[in-house]
């Protein structure tokens, strides 16, 4: 992913020096509802700008099979035939999104629900068939986030929710994947604001020993990281994550955390919180 072209837009009344969060929640909160309550009264909380990425846990699952439609995976990816895009976007797009969206107007934060289609924010592209058919999912467009509309809607004290769910320009939506689209976000916002990138998970952070909570790494940086790969301590799943946040802080991310939602309260009290990778030692 490549840093986008923003000296066009540097000289306009934006916010550079500000903080801005961007947050990706995952299915240990949406499914549980006292954990979701927690992590939107902290996230409220934060000071600075906000922007919120969730996925849709286990309710697109649970809804498609009351429905009668059967939920097709493939290494953890879901198969998103027409039937299940029906569903995904009434699932993630409504039912998820809106209650987030009523929960934090609740807390006094002016949330905004959206799918990438509103106000063309994000666009996607169809994933290409190799040896297997995803259906309708979305690989995003490189280049195609306006962080300038994104921004204004924020300088006018608005909280972007956004949903798992972008569009190709032809009038397709898209079922694309929420740590994508949070990455992406903080990648095209990072030349208007100081971005950190969080991603809320069910572990502490980054872990020596994934049984132990207490072996938490707290920071790792480059050459950090391939130390780690070489002694086995990060590897299979935890690979690609890693590797997608390391890419987003070489295209001008400040710094990328993983972390417990639970513990999300932390940022705002300075204490440390989660795994936090940097581009420096």
């Amino acid at each position: 992913m490549n840093k986008i072209d923003t000296d066009h837009i540097k000289t306009s009344n934006l916010s550079p020096d500000k903080a801005l969060y961007i947050i990706k929640i995952g299915g240990n909160v949406i499914d549980n509802s006292e954990n979701l309550h927690h992590f939107l009264k902290d996230f409220e909380a934060l000071d600075g700008f906000k922007i919120l990425v969730h996925g849709g846990g286990k309710v697109a699952t649970q809804m498609a099979e009351d429905l009668g439609i059967e939920s097709k995976m493939v290494d953890g990816r879901r198969i998103t035939d027409i039937e299940t895009l029906r569903v995904v976007t009434m699932v993630y797009g409504g039912l998820i999104n809106k209650n987030i969206v009523a929960q934090l107007q609740r807390f006094g934060n002016n949330a905004i629900g959206l799918t990438g289609a509103d106000g063309n924010f994000i666009k996607a592209v169809k994933r290409p068939v190799k040896t297997i058919d995803y259906g309708f999912v979305g690989d995003i467009v490189k280049d195609s986030i306006n962080p300038e509309n994104i921004s204004r809607l924020m300088e006018a004290g608005f909280t972007p929710v956004f949903c798992a769910i972008t569009h190709d320009g032809e009038g397709q939506l898209l079922n694309t994947n929420a740590d994508t689209i949070a990455s992406a976000l903080a990648v095209s916002l990072s030349g208007l604001y100081e971005t950190t990138l969080i991603y809320c998970f069910e572990k502490k952070g980054v872990l020596k020993d994934i049984d132990d909570e207490e072996s938490l790494i707290r920071e790792i940086n480059p050459q950090h990281y391939e130390e780690l790969k070489v002694e086995r301590i990060i590897h299979s799943g935890m690979l690609p994550k890693l590797d997608n946040a390391f890419t987003a802080i070489a295209c001008g991310v400040k710094a990328v955390i993983i972390g417990k939602s639970d513990d999300l309260g932390q940022l705002k009290d300075n204490k440390p919180f989660g795994t936090r990778l940097t581009k420096n030692a």
